[in-house]
């Protein structure tokens, strides 16, 4: 059998990038204008590379009883890595997927076929939107991981955007966002804030280092109107190979002191990423 090659195609917001992964036989990594964005298997779909993609996966985990299937809204497709992922630990989950490059839906299609038994819609479209003309309480989760290059688009940060993702919520669901900052995290603290206008219930999981201020890195933000499972969520994510830590209660209100819910007239992108804060190797 032949080695598969890599492909990359022009698509409507850069150039994608699709490099098969020579330690497993049909998985692949997707690169757009060079940044990573997501990791593929397709013989494994509940094999997830990242440790962002790890952290969120663990609150998916959480969100109700194993094996449960859920309604799951994501903004930002990438690869699909999450939806597969759920359609694997959570059969007959339904699912949509909303991205705003119709070319990267159509190659990761192409290239990258979801499960025939996957119920999972794809939308090629604006996030906020698609979102403000979903309908009331249908969703149990919603994953927010839209990165426009490597920053998060000034109108999915801002009160008006979080008031939306909670009107879509069931009320027992569960708000989960991808994040990326470095210290001192305004940026981040930002989110947590407005977040919390819509949100009683907050946790922060990332790497001990990213906390420490002593990398830019990614940051799994969980939001929801009931209590999460933390214990569960810290013991899960301390075992992984890259441990992380998850911040609540005072701890988390003392890492956010100070910092203003952000309104849509002060949205901004989240930060640029410093060179090479991403890159492969």
């Amino acid at each position: 059998m032949s080695e598969p090659l890599p492909v990359t195609r022009v698509v409507d917001h850069g150039t994608a990038k699709l490099m098969p992964d020579v330690d497993r036989e049909r998985a692949w990594l997707l690169t757009v204008d060079g940044a990573p964005q997501s990791y593929v298997d397709l013989d494994d779909p509940a094999h997830l590379e990242f440790e962002y993609a790890r952290r969120l996966g663990h609150v998916l985990d959480t969100a109700a009883e194993p094996g449960r299937p859920l309604d799951v809204l994501h903004l930002g497709g990438g690869a699909l890595t999450l939806p597969r992922y759920l359609a694997a630990t959570r059969p007959g989950s339904r699912q949509h997927v909303v991205e705003f490059d119709r070319g990267l839906l159509e190659l990761v299609a192409e290239h990258l076929p979801l499960p025939a038994d996957a119920d999972v819609t794809l939308h090629a479209a604006d996030a906020r939107a698609w979102l403000e003309a979903a309908p009331d309480d249908s969703a149990d989760v919603l994953v927010a991981d839209v990165f426009g290059g490597s920053r998060v688009p000034a109108h999915l940060t801002s009160v008006a955007y979080a008031q939306e993702a909670a009107r879509v919520l069931r009320p027992g669901g569960v708000y989960l966002a991808n994040l990326a900052d470095a210290a001192p995290f305004a940026f981040l603290r930002s989110q947590i804030a407005t977040l919390g206008t819509r949100f009683e219930e907050l946790a922060l999981i990332a790497e001990p280092g990213v906390l420490r201020g002593r990398r830019f890195g990614n940051a799994v933000v969980a939001a929801a109107r009931q209590p999460l499972d933390v214990a569960a969520l810290a013991r899960v994510t301390a075992a992984d190979a890259f441990p992380a830590r998850v911040e609540h209660g005072a701890a988390l209100r003392d890492f956010m002191r100070g910092a203003r819910p952000v309104r849509d007239e002060d949205a901004v992108p989240s930060p640029e990423p410093p060179a090479g804060a991403f890159g492969i190797g």
